[in-house]
């Protein structure tokens, strides 16, 4: 979550059917929330239809005309789980708050006549508290993001492992002549190096996992060490499961070097993505070549630089926001640059490309610059 979005005030929306009560509440808080004001339970539902992603507490009187405060309560709580409840009323309903905070549907309770000291007090509490449901809103999205892009890493080895599978099996019963033996040997070495590219790729999330646990087996595991973008990519290039020649098609070309001082795992993950796509691309090419330019001028980058065919045109444009794939039958489902380019502008950073047909492609990771606070995370 970026400071400007922590730096904004809270959104309250109160609900009393009482209009001095309404007006009440706005100039004792106006100065320090912006307050939307409704007179009912269904025109507080209008406003959260037209205004629910931005209201952060909702504060209700609960005896109104129609329906009552906690018929309100309720229905925001199932549409509306991330904002913050809280309950006016100034009568002494003993089983009715019980049945309230029971119920999991009121952050605190007022009692009229408000005290304006007592609903600053509830309010700060209040928005902190939604804070707290957005930070962890935001931990469970990453989640969600990083376990997708686990699965669509995985899936397109495992596939192949499938279909080299179903090769061999379909041989098992055919005379072994030599060329059939070759190719049996051909198929069971490709089906162990994509099983053992899955194993890297758990280990890496496995890694990351630790980390958020406070246990670190990374480049970076003793405390106060960085991880750096060469380190990265030298570790990379040490356990990614290259194939024939692949590895001499790679070199490095170290400009400078900078921390990767988040998420560094998941970053690995996208270095591993972006040079599969490559080596994928090399395979018919005469003289391939693939380049790992690390840079700190003018802006941190990594970049991964290929001689490969390129990418159409039709395609480039789509890349980053739709799943397009020229890879299909290896098990490719044209997720993968759209979870890359989400992991990296999950911490500020983002994703470019720059290809031509014929001419090659080129993919920069762009990275923040904390030490200046220059976030790039609008690619």
């Amino acid at each position: 979550m970026s400071e400007a979005q922590q730096a904004r005030p809270n959104v309250v929306l109160y609900v009393d059917d009482e209009d001095m009560a309404r007006k009440y509440f706005a100039r004792a808080v106006g100065s320090e929330y912006e307050v939307l004001l409704a007179a009912g339970a269904d025109e507080a539902m209008a406003t959260l239809r037209a205004e629910g992603g931005r209201i952060a507490i909702l504060v209700t009187d609960f005896r109104m005309p129609g329906r009552d405060g906690g018929d309100l309560l309720r229905e925001v709580a199932q549409a509306y789980p991330q904002i913050v409840r809280i309950l006016v009323t100034a009568y002494a309903d003993k089983d009715m708050l019980l049945r309230t905070v029971n119920s999991g549907e009121v952050f605190r309770i007022l009692e009229k006549p408000l005290s304006v000291s007592d609903v600053r007090q509830v309010l700060h509490l209040a928005g902190e508290r939604h804070l707290e449901r957005a930070l962890r809103q935001h931990r469970l999205m990453a989640i969600d993001e990083t376990l997708a892009f686990l699965a669509h890493e995985l899936n397109t080895p495992l596939a192949a492992i499938a279909n080299f599978a179903r090769g061999i099996e379909s041989r098992v019963q055919a005379d072994y002549s030599e060329q059939r033996q070759g190719e049996i040997g051909q198929a069971a070495g490709a089906m162990y190096d994509n099983a053992q590219y899955c194993l890297a790729v758990l280990s890496s999330f496995l890694e990351s996992v630790r980390n958020s646990a406070g246990v670190s087996k990374t480049p970076a595991a003793d405390a106060g060490t960085e991880v750096s973008a060469g380190a990265l990519v030298a570790s990379l290039l040490d356990t990614y499961p290259f194939t024939g020649g692949q590895r001499q098609w790679v070199d490095v070309d170290m400009q400078g070097d900078f921390p990767v001082q988040t998420l560094p795992n998941c970053v690995a993950l996208v270095l591993s993505s972006i040079m599969s796509n490559a080596l994928r691309a090399l395979a018919g090419v005469d003289q391939p070549s693939l380049r790992f330019v690390v840079t700190t001028e003018p802006n941190q980058e990594i970049r991964i630089c290929d001689n490969g065919p390129g990418i159409p045109p039709e395609v480039m444009g789509r890349l980053l926001v739709d799943p397009v794939t020229t890879h299909a039958s290896a098990g490719g489902s044209g997720l993968g640059m759209i979870f890359c380019n989400r992991v990296m502008q999950s911490f500020g950073g983002g994703i470019r490309i720059a290809s031509a047909p014929g001419a090659g492609t080129t993919v920069t990771l762009d990275f923040p610059n904390f030490r200046n606070r220059m976030i790039r995370s609008d690619r």
